[in-house]
């Protein structure tokens, strides 16, 4: 179960409320990179967690906070939402519509939500659940886990820059900091797991000698003419789980050219795709198998 205190992890303070930025911090509520995507991947994962208990308790606690993110950027919206227009006609009076909603003020604010925040990113796009990441392997997911937190970290960066609101700053300054700990934190699990050299490749429970091994370390170039400078640590060398050499090697089929069988009749493909063949044609072959 979960618990609420009515405080705000970190103070939310707009000095000048502004419609346009309101809309832009959707995109850290509801969007790919955003608290709702974290929250909900690190929760799911935590619910489906098998193994050492300790890693289920920390995904709870990082998820749970993740929620107090998603508090704190949708007062944020709300705030800077306050004193924004009622109707066009409203707006229309002072001649601003074009500045204020043609120029970024997300209309749905005042339409949907009655000026709050949305479960939507900044072009109003609902959240999509299909980005949530937990596969029920502790690696895995740890990767998947420093993507997120990387993204969302560039995101807030990239919001930092775009306001000039001192409160705006000082928020997402915490929150850019709260996104080195967890960077910080999902790497800290990956090293405790064994490293690279530990646990790749994932999963290390699969027996590599299973695998076709003289493809397992090997780049593929697939430059048609040669010409290509992609070459470096992964071309040459230990690999970097120590268990191969990186080689360096021109792409070419290993496979024979694909061969379909003919159209099911049932399936009514053109007449054309029947018929033709030199030996007779796809439909008596179809009628001598049957």
């Amino acid at each position: 179960m979960f618990y609420h205190d009515n405080k705000l992890q970190y103070k939310v303070r707009v000095d000048k409320p502004n419609p346009v930025f309101a809309n832009m911090l959707q995109q850290a509520i509801g969007g790919i990179e955003g608290e709702i995507r974290v929250c909900l991947q690190y929760l799911f994962q935590a619910w489906g967690a098998r193994g050492p208990v300790k890693y289920r308790d920390m995904l709870l606690e990082t998820g749970t906070e993740e929620i107090s993110h998603i508090e704190m950027l949708a007062t944020a919206v709300a705030l800077n939402l306050e004193g924004a227009p009622l109707s066009l006609q409203e707006e229309m009076t002072k001649d601003k519509v074009i500045g204020a909603v043609m120029g970024g003020m997300n209309p749905r604010h005042v339409l949907s939500s009655g000026l709050a925040a949305m479960a939507v990113d900044a072009n109003g796009n609902p959240f999509n659940g299909s980005w949530v990441v937990g596969s029920g392997n502790i690696a895995a997911d740890m990767y998947a886990n420093v993507m997120a937190e990387s993204t969302g970290r560039v995101l807030a960066t990239r919001l930092w820059e775009a306001t000039d609101d001192a409160g705006m700053k000082d928020m997402l300054a915490f929150l850019i900091a709260r996104d080195t700990m967890h960077q910080n934190q999902w790497l800290a699990v990956l090293e405790e797991l064994g490293g690279l050299k530990g646990m790749h490749p994932i999963p290390n429970s699969f027996p590599q000698s299973e695998e076709h091994q003289q493809f397992s370390y090997s780049f593929i170039s697939t430059s048609i003419d040669g010409n290509t400078q992609a070459q470096g640590r992964w071309s040459a060398g230990q690999s970097m789980d120590g268990k191969g050499e990186f080689t360096f090697d021109p792409a070419k089929p290993f496979g024979d050219e694909p061969m379909l069988g003919p159209p099911d009749p049932r399936g009514h493909a053109q007449t054309e795709q029947m018929t033709g063949a030199a030996d007779g044609g796809l439909m008596d072959k179809i009628k001598g198998a049957l």
